[in-house]
């Protein structure tokens, strides 16, 4: 097959429309919009950060005008999304179970258990069978030892992740957003087809998934979506899918970097509208650093994993996208409890902004603030104050608008 020549603008703006970014709410409005950029990107990331309002909220917030958190849990209980962990812990249409057994084959697979781990495991799943879903908070600390941290779990905790990674658990969470384990027989819906993909099978869904998702791809990127399967054939079977015209191989100007991938079907030509988007860091944009580096010239690190002494930027900075240009990035963090979101540092970067995009970042400031359940915001600096200024200015003199 022959190689497709891309101009990197093109090749942004088909990145931009597979992230659903390209034009505001392109999965429409209300609990439908959600299913379906769900069921769009077949994965959206979840995280536990509550600095501002958590990873996943804010990707539906992002693409979603009127976005309702709780229209996230309506459609796990309707049984139209599961949770689970592929590359990452997420939500994943239901409709694309089976593709999760080969992942929970693979955790079943990774460890051999002692005679009093596996002994737990059936206790925990037999009181599940009896008395129904269950929090960790509903087992006795059987801790034989002090915790050394948070990330020593103690032996019912251990038993609960073991089961649900394996595919014996499913999960829901609880307005505090807290695990509750049930059974899958109670959370998937009865017309799901739950047989087991071959190899095959499974290695060119998660290529079509992935490229559907990112719009252009490296393969080591479609490979991270398989990570957890030792020996998957992705890069096999996406060699043998370019062969047939199922996919393409693709050369973007200006980079020199390994062979790109793209759907046949993507279309090539797009027009963005140019509006602003404040992204979360755990964003299907954001979350391979090199594709930020290639396509978009924008160095992003997500610095709640850095020492704070090495931080530049700030512990939880937001990139801010307009058009196609990563344009500022913002550290901020929600007071729930005064209403006032916290604008720690605003950052520009070195690109000049007109009136017309100063205005669209201001009015994504403002639905931002109110996502995040807060009245008023409160900027503390900036290495842009000319810009900031007329931020501040749009917002009134107590962040108020």
């Amino acid at each position: 097959m022959e190689t497709l020549l891309l101009k990197k603008e093109q090749a942004r703006n088909i990145i931009l429309q597979a992230a659903g970014l390209a034009q505001p709410a392109p999965f429409g409005t209300g609990p439908e919009a959600v299913y379906q950029l769900i069921n769009h990107l077949g994965f959206v990331q979840l995280d536990t950060n509550y600095v501002v309002e958590r990873a996943h909220h804010h990707v539906m917030a992002a693409r979603i005008p009127d976005y309702v958190p709780d229209w996230l849990a309506e459609l796990t209980h309707e049984g139209r999304i599961f949770e689970y962990f592929t590359s990452d812990a997420g939500y994943l249409p239901m409709h694309d179970l089976r593709f999760s057994l080969p992942v929970k084959q693979a955790f079943a697979e990774r460890k051999t258990l002692s005679k009093a781990e596996s002994t737990l495991m059936k206790q925990v799943l037999d009181r599940i069978e009896r008395e129904g879903p269950l929090m960790v908070g509903d087992f006795e600390n059987d801790r034989l030892e002090a915790s050394s941290g948070w990330w020593d779990w103690r032996p019912a905790k251990v038993a609960l992740e073991r089961l649900y990674l394996e595919g014996k658990l499913m999960i829901t969470r609880n307005k505090a957003f807290h695990k509750v384990y049930d059974l899958p027989i109670n959370l998937v819906p009865a017309d799901i087809d739950l047989t087991m993909p071959s190899p095959e099978e499974y290695a060119r869904f998660v290529i079509r998934r992935t490229l559907g998702a990112l719009g252009i791809g490296y393969a080591k990127e479609l490979a991270w979506r398989a990570r957890y399967v030792k020996g998957n054939l992705v890069k096999k079977e996406l060699e043998r899918m370019v062969v047939a015209g199922q996919v393409l191989t693709v050369q973007v100007e200006g980079l020199k970097s390994a062979t790109h991938y793209m759907l046949p079907a993507q279309k090539t030509e797009i027009e963005l509208s140019g509006d602003a988007f404040i992204l979360s860091p755990f964003d299907i944009l954001n979350v391979f650093r090199h594709r930020l580096r290639d396509f978009f010239d924008f160095d992003y690190q997500v610095e709640c994993f850095v020492p704070a002494p090495k931080r530049k930027y700030g512990y939880f900075s937001l990139p801010i996208l307009a058009g196609d240009t990563f344009v500022a990035r913002m550290d901020a963090k929600a007071d729930r409890k005064q209403k006032l979101l916290l604008v720690h540092n605003l950052h520009f970067e070195p690109v000049a902004l007109s009136d017309a995009m100063m205005g669209k970042i201001i009015d994504a400031l403002k639905a931002f603030v109110l996502f995040n359940q807060c009245r008023d915001i409160v900027f503390a600096k900036s290495n842009q104050e000319g810009y900031l200024k007329v931020i501040k200015s749009s917002f009134g003199k107590s962040g108020e608008f």
